[in-house]
């Protein structure tokens, strides 16, 4: 992987075979402390960036900010990702997690959450540019490491999609993040890379590539489509684990072969990192979720999707000495082109 660091002003690194800088996405949801330990096991990627860390209106920030812990995939970097919409508050926390070790601090321009934008976060700062720019900035003024954005390419429309970049670019921010999709389209129809592309036309910092990234094929094409800086991976890495690692092999001309153990250790390190408080049912539904993701990466996995998704176990720890045979049954069955390179 590339040696971490943010030396750079108009572009980001690439490894010694010009394999681009590889981000894990945050993800609200799956893409918790569970998931994030299990992809450190496995790695291939170059730096993570935790699910949003929201700042509402009566914010206590010093109490906030220790949810935050920088050495949680030492030695992977970890980026903060923060969302609200009080610029001093912004800043403030910018500030204390700065504090705590964080290499680089993001703003969440793109949540489409209604809870969300319903308070003026999230993809609702696209709304008003001029919002975007004074909380980026003053988190920028607050802070001495990278301060980087992520967002959509607009809320109901992309009609501000510009501005939206000029307000970032000016603020002071690092690099961007852009998924391009509007807040209203949610995840359904195909990102416009179009617009990663024009982006890239616009604008003299890093641009990173998000949005429908599943295989080797889907990362190369966004490359050269659009002409972004690096690529940030985030359902496709929960369908396919692997998934950076057959991105680098591909840059430095080897094979990846996936081996269960390293994929039985992933399970290992997520299961150990689910609160032992938590509910049993809770659990269960847990792993039903990162399973579901799974099941569509690997054919003969799918077969068995709906038994496992509808068991109804006793107890936790009956439903995983159930299941995980069977997926490793299917992973042996399916063999390396369940998982494609291309």
């Amino acid at each position: 992987m590339i040696d971490f660091c943010y030396h750079f002003s108009t572009m980001l690194p690439k490894d010694p075979h010009g394999c681009p800088y590889l981000f894990l996405a945050p993800m609200e949801g799956i893409g918790d402390r569970c998931f994030r330990k299990a992809m450190a096991s496995v790695g291939g990627y170059d730096e993570s960036v935790t699910e949003f860390l929201r700042v509402p209106s009566n914010a206590h920030v010093k109490s906030l900010s220790r949810q935050y812990h920088s050495d949680e995939l030492a030695p992977l970097p970890l980026a903060a990702q923060i969302m609200g919409s009080d610029p001093a508050l912004m800043a403030e926390m910018a500030f204390e997690i700065q504090n705590r070790g964080a290499p680089r601090i993001d703003l969440n321009c793109g949540c489409p959450s209604n809870t969300v934008t319903g308070r003026g976060a999230g993809s609702s700062l696209l709304k008003d540019p001029s919002l975007l720019y004074t909380i980026a900035h003053a988190m920028v003024r607050a802070t001495s490491v990278p301060v980087t954005i992520k967002m959509r390419s607009g809320y109901e429309d992309t009609s501000l999609f510009k501005e939206n970049l000029c307000a970032a670019q000016e603020s002071g921010a690092r690099f961007i993040t852009l998924h391009p999709r509007t807040k209203v389209d949610g995840y359904g129809p195909p990102a416009r890379w179009d617009l990663i592309a024009e982006a890239k036309s616009l604008l003299k910092i890093p641009v990173v590539g998000n949005g429908d990234i599943l295989n080797v094929d889907d990362a190369l094409k966004m490359l050269h489509t659009t002409r972004c800086d690096a690529l940030m991976i985030g359902r496709g890495s929960v369908t396919n684990p692997f998934l950076f690692h057959q991105i680098r092999a591909h840059f430095s001309g080897q094979a990846y072969q996936p081996e269960w153990k390293v994929f039985a250790r992933y399970f290992e390190v997520f299961l150990a990192e689910i609160p032992a408080e938590m509910p049993a049912r809770s659990k269960v539904n847990k792993m039903k979720q990162l399973m579901s993701f799974l099941f569509k990466g690997n054919e003969h996995l799918q077969k068995r999707r709906q038994e496992i998704l509808t068991l109804a176990p006793k107890d936790f720890q009956a439903f995983i000495e159930y299941v995980l045979p069977l997926f490793q049954e299917g992973w042996e069955q399916a063999t390396f082109s369940s998982f494609p390179a291309s």
